[in-house]
């Protein structure tokens, strides 16, 4: 992780558990800026090596893109950050909850601690200090992450792992295993259990979402760009959805808000 922009914005305290950051990691770092810049319009600063790079729209930072070793073995995936107030302390609740924590807790210059582990059931996520990443404009906007969704086999069993990391508080279910996380009085994260049909080879895994202003649309830019298409677009309580991966295989999810007007076909 590289150092933030001066124009990243104002730096204020996220509520533990808040999506604060997402990375990707990926084969070709030169092939993922091509697709996320002409996609969501982003635009890319790179760090003092090169790599990894921080992605930024309209001056707000969105994510950084670093490319794995070409020998890793491992496919391009994206990671969400969730804040922590004590990013050791986090990860010894991780180890006593049942989880693993991969690499750190480490210091990462200007954007503090930060560590990166798995839940019980194999997803992978990362954990920063609460402070150091800018605060999302508020209401959001195209083409910035929108939502965090975790696809497991079963939501009721990870969800007392995620409680006792992150002191979420949890809602009812809103379907049977679909399970919203709530953090500092609002709703931050959801998990999703898909039983049977979460794909084997996949495993249980983060699915962040970016806001688009026509989910349809956006989809066909991602076919057209060498991208697929994994669930179509439908209609849900909070707008319309789809789950797409980019051409590298990189899979996440793209949302048309409620209230948002879908832009003009040409």
């Amino acid at each position: 992780m590289t150092e933030a922009p001066e124009s990243a914005g104002p730096r204020v305290p996220h509520a533990p558990g808040t999506p604060c950051w997402v990375s990707l990691m990926t084969r070709s770092a030169d092939a993922a800026e091509e697709f996320y810049g002409v996609l969501f319009g982003w635009e890319f600063r790179p760090g003092p090596l090169g790599r990894p790079v921080r992605a930024s729209l309209g001056g707000r930072e969105v994510a950084v893109i670093g490319q794995r070793p070409p020998d890793a073995g491992l496919s391009a995936a994206w990671t969400p950050y969730l804040a922590s107030d004590d990013v050791d302390l986090t990860a010894e609740r991780v180890r006593l909850s049942g989880g693993t924590v991969a690499v750190g807790p480490l210091d990462a210059g200007e954007n503090g601690r930060v560590a990166i582990a798995a839940d019980p059931s194999g997803a992978v996520f990362g954990f920063c200090a609460a402070w150091t990443h800018p605060a999302p404009p508020r209401g959001g906007g195209p083409g910035l992450p929108a939502w965090n969704e975790l696809r497991t086999v079963s939501a009721v069993r990870v969800t007392t792992f995620y409680a006792r990391v992150f002191g979420y508080e949890a809602e009812p279910p809103s379907a049977p295993d679909h399970i919203t996380l709530r953090s500092g009085g609002r709703p931050v994260v959801a998990l999703r259990g898909m039983g049977q049909a979460l794909p084997r080879a996949l495993g249980a895994h983060w699915l962040p979402h970016f806001e688009v202003t026509d989910t349809d649309a956006t989809v066909q830019q991602v076919l057209e760009f060498g991208g697929r298409l994994l669930e179509a677009a439908h209609d849900t309580p909070y707008g319309r959805v789809a789950t797409v991966a980019d051409p590298q295989g990189a899979r996440f999810g793209v949302v048309r808000k409620v209230g948002t007007v879908p832009r003009p076909r040409g």
